[in-house]
């Protein structure tokens, strides 16, 4: 079959055109890899995000590296073998002290949904005494909602001669409180339920904490902030976004979907509580808070004294959160989920 002179060129045009538009959309999707340490509901923003494709519609491919802790996360972004973490922010103050030029931008974690859950002998507060207390790392963000809850609890643990132990992830923590190899440990909701079904019961609820708190969040050198702006404004944006879905109650199938997958429940019950604690501690108000950055740095110059000489003032960021604001982004997003 044989096509006229001009109609092969129209065809010629057309294959160029549609080759361009795929080269450009090829081209257009900026590949994001984040690290993480907490795997729990707190990282959920991001996780939704990415299964969404949230991040996708602002031409992001954004994948998530899990690591098994925040210094080592933060070794990670030092080596510059990932582009962000998605962070606690005791983590982002243990690398500025440590010299690391890094931001922070904005953290949509502000509350802590956890339990102390504790052995069945253990009765009350003062049977904490000398007792092994399971955490992730020391210095990362299972440590800090632990020692924020002590704080609250005027709970000292040099005082308490309590036994900070260095256990794992939140799933091998609770495994090993059921086991016995810790006394105690903060555990996210959804993971004290399967505590509770083994005997073990709740001293304290860390949800009744009410001062300004600022937990879990985006950082990044800053040479990739100074950079990349544009990619991290979008980066924020999907994980706002992600926040607005989670609280819309039609898609709750599909965020406990997403929780089920992610941290693997077998029981419907836990993937209700996780879904039910995503909701409580996420938000939208994400601009970096100076109080609550200064309470996590008093709790953490308890185990690295140069803590305290970090410069909050050059470590967050809040440029970026304000441009969202003034954009009308974030006022947009607030109007979506009814505030």
């Amino acid at each position: 079959m044989s096509f006229p002179r001009k109609v092969w060129a129209w065809i010629i045009i057309a294959a160029s055109v549609s080759n361009g538009s795929l080269a450009v959309s090829a081209h257009a999707d900026e590949k994001v890899l984040v690290a993480y340490g907490g795997h729990n509901e707190t990282a959920a923003p991001m996780w939704v995000g990415i299964e969404t494709g949230l991040f996708k519609k602002r031409s992001l491919d954004v994948s998530m590296l899990q690591l098994r802790s925040g210094p080592v996360m933060m070794a990670t972004l030092g080596s510059g073998s990932v582009q962000v973490v998605y962070a606690a922010s005791s983590s982002g103050i243990n690398a500025a002290s440590g010299g690391m030029r890094i931001s922070c931008v904005a953290f949509p974690v502000n509350r802590i949904g956890r339990h102390l859950m504790v052995r069945k002998e253990i009765k009350s507060l003062e049977d904490l005494r000398g007792k092994i207390v399971g955490v992730q790392s020391i210095g990362g963000g299972f440590w800090l909602q632990t020692m924020l809850l002590f704080d609250y609890l005027n709970i000292d643990p040099d005082k308490y001669q309590l036994k900070i132990r260095v256990i794992g992830d939140t799933a091998t923590i609770t495994q090993a409180l059921i086991t016995g190899q810790v006394d105690a440990a903060v555990l996210p909701y959804s993971f004290s339920e399967s505590a509770k079904r083994a005997g073990f019961h709740s001293l304290a609820d860390a949800g009744e904490l009410k001062d300004a708190l600022q937990l879990t969040g985006l950082c990044a050198q800053r040479d990739f902030i100074l950079q990349s702006r544009d990619v991290a404004l979008r980066l924020i944006q999907g994980m706002v976004e992600a926040v607005v879905f989670i609280h819309d109650p039609k898609n709750k199938a599909n965020v406990m979907q997403v929780l089920k997958k992610n941290l693997r429940f077998e029981k419907l019950e836990d993937t209700e509580m996780s879904y039910k604690v995503l909701r409580q501690v996420t938000t939208l108000e994400v601009d970096l808070n100076l109080e609550a950055w200064r309470t996590i740095q008093r709790i953490i110059g308890r185990v690295n004294p140069k803590a305290g000489q970090a410069d909050l003032n050059q470590l967050l960021d809040r440029s970026l959160v304000r441009h969202l604001e003034e954009s009308g982004f974030l006022p947009e997003m607030r109007r979506r989920m009814g505030g």
